[in-house]
Order: C-alpha cells, then sequence, then structure tokens
C-alpha cells in the first residue's frame, strides 16, 4: 500500500477527540477505516472494548511460535479543528508535504506503522527472519488516554504474550525520544453563595474566594518548582482557565480555575496531587468559611530514560543502519510511551513530522518522512530486541 495514500483516506476521517466535539464515539470512524484497510492487507485485527469511547483496535501480523513481540502504538484522535487554514477532513498537498487535521499528529505514524506491520508479514512469509509484530490505535490520547490506560489495566494481561518492546508514534522529525514529561491537570472549585448583586451582602462571592488562591499559586507555589532533567528540561506549571459566575447581576456562587503541572523524569505526579490538596487543606483551616475543592484530577507519568536504555541502543543502531541520527533526546511534551515504561516494557517515541506542526492551523507532514518512517518501523521488525 502507498502510504501516502493511506494517510489522505485517514485524514479525511473526522476524529476529533470527543471531549472537544462532544460527539459519542467520535473516533469510532477512524476506527473502522483502519480495520477495513488492515484486514484487506492480510493483517489480523481485533477491537478492544473502552468504555465511553470508541474502541482501541489492535492489528498483528500472522506470528511465529515463541516469537518475541514488537508494539507499535499510535492514536486515533486529534484536537479540534478552529481556526484551521486548510480544509481538516480533507488531505490537501503543497510541495512535499500532506496537510489536514491529524497529518502529522499522529496520523502519519499510524500509516506509516500500519504499511510497515503490512511490509514485514509479507516478508515473514516469504522466510525472512524477524519478531512478531502489533499494531496499537488507541483513542482519548489527546485529553484523558483513557485507550492507552485501558489497554494496559484489562486487554494487554488477556492477550497471552507481552511486549518485549514498544515504539510510539509521535512528530519528532524522526528522531529517537527516550525522555518526556509527564502532566499533573486539576480543577480547584470554590462555592459562594448567590444573591442580587442589589444587595451584595447576602451572598458570597465564590470569585472573590478564588483570588487569593490563584494569587498563592502563581506568586508562590509554581514560582518555587525546582525540579528539571537534563533532556526535558525544568518542570513549569500553570492556571490556565478561570471560569466563574452566571450573570452581571447575581452574585457567583461558584468559579474554577484549571492548573497544568508539567513533571519530569524522577518526579511522582501523584506527589505532586498530594501536595495540591495539601495546600487546600492548610487553606481550609485558616479560613474556616472557605468552600474549595480539588476535582477532575489527571496524572500522566513520564517516560524515564531509565526503563529504556537497552532498547534505545538497539534502536539507535538501527536508524544508525539508515543514515538517520541515532542520539536520544528529550521533549517536554508527554506521550503514551510513559505508560509502557511504567509497566517495565522499554519503549521509545519515534515518527514523521515536526511537533510545531502538530495542531497547527495548516497541520502537515512531509511526504519523504513519512516514507522513512516506513522504512525504520520495518527496520525495527526484523529485530532484534531487549
Amino acid at each position: 500500500m502507498d502510504v501516502t495514500a493511506l494517510l489522505r483516506a485517514m485524514v479525511g476521517v473526522d476524529s476529533v477527540n470527543r471531549h472537544i466535539s462532544r460527539r459519542p464515539a467520535a473516533e469510532a470512524g477512524m476506527v473502522d477505516l483502519l480495520e477495513r484497510e488492515a484486514t484487506a492487507l492480510g493483517l489480523v485485527t481485533r477491537r478492544l472494548a473502552v468504555a465511553g469511547e470508541a474502541d482501541d483496535l489492535l492489528v498483528t501480523a500472522p506470528t511465529v511460535v515463541d516469537a518475541r513481540w514488537l508494539l507499535f502504538e499510535s492514536h486515533t484522535d486529534t484536537v479540534g479543528v478552529e481556526g484551521m487554514t486548510v480544509p481538516p477532513f480533507r488531505a490537501t498537498d503543497t510541495p512535499g508535504r500532506i496537510h489536514g487535521r491529524g497529518a502529522c499528529d499522529t496520523k502519519g505514524s499510524g500509516a506509516a506503522m500500519l504499511v510497515a506491520l503490512a511490509d514485514h508479514a509479507r516478508a515473514m512469509a516469504a522466510g525472512e527472519p524477524g519478531v512478531n509484530g502489533a499494531l496499537l490505535f488507541t483513542v482519548d490520547e489527546e485529553i484523558a488516554r483513557a485507550g492507552i490506560h485501558r489497554f494496559m489495566d484489562t486487554h494487554l494481561p488477556l492477550l497471552g504474550w507481552q511486549p518485549a518492546a514498544a515504539v510510539c508514534g509521535e512528530p519528532t522529525r524522526l528522531r529517537m525520544v527516550v525522555a518526556h514529561n509527564g502532566v499533573v491537570r486539576a480543577v480547584i472549585r470554590t462555592r459562594g453563595v448567590a444573591a442580587h448583586s442589589s444587595d451584595p451582602r447576602l451572598g458570597r462571592s465564590a470569585i472573590s474566594a478564588m483570588l487569593p488562591i490563584v494569587r498563592l499559586l502563581e506568586e508562590e507555589v509554581l514560582p518555587a518548582i525546582a525540579a528539571s532533567h537534563p533532556l526535558t528540561g525544568a518542570a513549569v506549571g500553570s492556571v490556565n482557565v478561570i471560569r466563574g459566575g452566571e450573570q452581571v447581576n447575581i452574585i457567583p456562587a461558584t468559579c474554577e480555575i484549571h492548573l497544568d503541572r508539567r513533571t519530569v523524569p524522577g518526579e511522582d505526579g501523584h506527589a505532586v496531587m498530594a501536595e495540591l490538596r495539601a495546600l487546600l487543606d492548610r487553606l481550609r483551616a485558616d479560613e474556616p468559611t472557605l468552600a474549595v475543592e480539588l476535582t477532575d484530577p489527571i496524572v500522566h507519568g513520564t517516560l524515564d530514560p531509565a526503563t529504556n536504555r537497552a532498547w534505545a541502543g538497539i534502536v539507535g543502531d538501527a536508524l544508525a543502519r539508515l543514515g538517520l541520527d541515532p542520539e536520544g533526546i528529550g521533549v517536554a511534551y508527554g506521550t503514551d510511551a510513559s505508560e509502557f515504561g511504567d509497566a517495565g516494557i522499554p519503549a521509545v517515541v519515534v515518527g514523521p513530522g515536526d511537533i510545531a506542526q502538530a495542531h497547527a492551523a495548516d497541520e502537515w507532514v512531509e511526504t519523504d518522512q513519512l516514507e522513512r518512517a516506513v522504512t525504520i518501523y520495518r527496520e525495527l521488525l526484523r529485530g532484534p530486541l531487549p
């Protein structure tokens, strides 16, 4: 299969994450397309249910008994399309590039992985050596990572095989990412008492209650973050959303802020969340009338290079054989690779495209990188594995 043709078909399917689009099972059309294409390529598909979402899709090549497994992973969802300057769901071409939502993040990686797996299956059938290969398409990576969490917690233990290593597809310009940051997100909500604004004394403003919390976070707590990592940079945090009030003549009964805290390898996101809860407990103790709560916590881990050293060496050797840079790098964003690392499965991130084009108004991927990604993934399927 022509990888560019497959990518164009994938871009043509609206798979904006359901938390953004508000469409139930928003990625179902993409899963349907991938299932059809994989089956047509002679691969075996299996849908894996994810509560509240479309299914994950596991694609495998015909297997060799007792051979070890390499698992590729790519996500099917995209971010929203507001403000795009190219048609989001119709792939358009400029010289050397394919544009459209998801072309870079990360349908390009998924297309290259599927083509590489099909090529590998044909080579194995012809007697060439290699490892068992599988490709997991996960849902909801952009927001809550429901797909990879469900796979790791429920489906992986029932497969009957364990990956010896994993490769996650994200836009890395074909560089090997061996370390990345994690994220802790939470909503802090204050509650007041609604009243008519003609007599504010009858109410209690939730916005006023939130102001000292924001000030404390931005002036004391977040600037005091000191953790850093030589490959991924400094840990940071920011308050990025604030909502409060219903209308101009009502004292606001609720106010909320959304906090984003980026962790570095070596930090524990759950410990960061515990520190935040302790901070709110202290505020309540100092001001008994303060009604504040922490809700909707999300903790995504880091990719620690201590978990993938041997595998990174093997991948680096493969890149070097293909004339590419073999050195591992770190990035500040997060990926599903952290979930593999946390489970003891060595993982790296390699994919076509540049993170600068991910989520962009004219999102695009270079066709040359797309085709070279197929070669990289195909090379890794020849083995060895760690």
